[in-house]
């Protein structure tokens, strides 16, 4: 049985949908749930759903081993980041080389870097007037939303949309794709 790791940041919508596409699968699980955030939604959603999940702070990240040493004892084949902002230290990097993996709602490289998340990113789309937009799944490197693409899916955009139609239009996306790629770089 192949195992996920998630990681997320806030409510967690993204992460119970990856949760429940594995719940009765025979091929992978999610085992672990982190966040960043000691009162995220996300880790609420975990409970409901019977998997593990444990808060951290920035100095068990960034400053110590402590995330690392969390991350060893639980043998992941796959660390998902979903919603998740912080950037990863190369020293968790260095440890799982291309089994850290990122959903991001725009199509890189555009709307990527630092600050873009969320609301940001479909408010620029908006502003700039964007014909479509989508997601993009992709490998997690040492730099903001700049490693290997491994999916990306489009949508299309009218002159109607606004940053909150956007955002429920990238949403679907995330919710019927993600698991399925997930599933998919599993069984490379």
């Amino acid at each position: 049985m192949k195992r996920i790791v998630v990681f997320a940041s806030g409510s967690g919508t993204n992460a119970q949908n990856i949760i429940e596409y594995f719940q009765n699968s025979d091929f992978a699980e999610v085992t672990l749930v982190l966040s960043n955030k000691k009162n995220a939604k996300v880790l609420e959603r975990a409970k409901n759903l019977n998997v593990p999940s444990i808060s951290f702070t920035k100095e068990d990240f960034r400053d110590s081993d402590n995330v690392l040493i969390i991350l060893k004892n639980e043998f992941p084949d796959l660390i998902v980041l979903a919603g998740f902002l912080w950037k990863f230290p190369e020293s968790i990097l260095n440890v799982f080389p291309n089994k850290i993996i990122n959903i991001h709602p725009a199509l890189l490289p555009k709307y990527g870097g630092k600050g873009m998340y969320g609301s940001h990113v479909h408010e620029s789309i908006i502003k700039n007037k964007e014909t479509e937009t989508g997601i993009t799944i992709h490998y997690v490197n040492e730099n903001y939303d700049e490693g290997a693409v491994i999916f990306q899916k489009k949508v299309m955009l009218s002159e109607r949309d606004s940053a909150v139609s956007v955002a429920e239009k990238v949403h679907q996306l995330e919710y019927e794709f993600f698991p399925k790629i997930i599933e998919e770089v599993l069984k490379k």
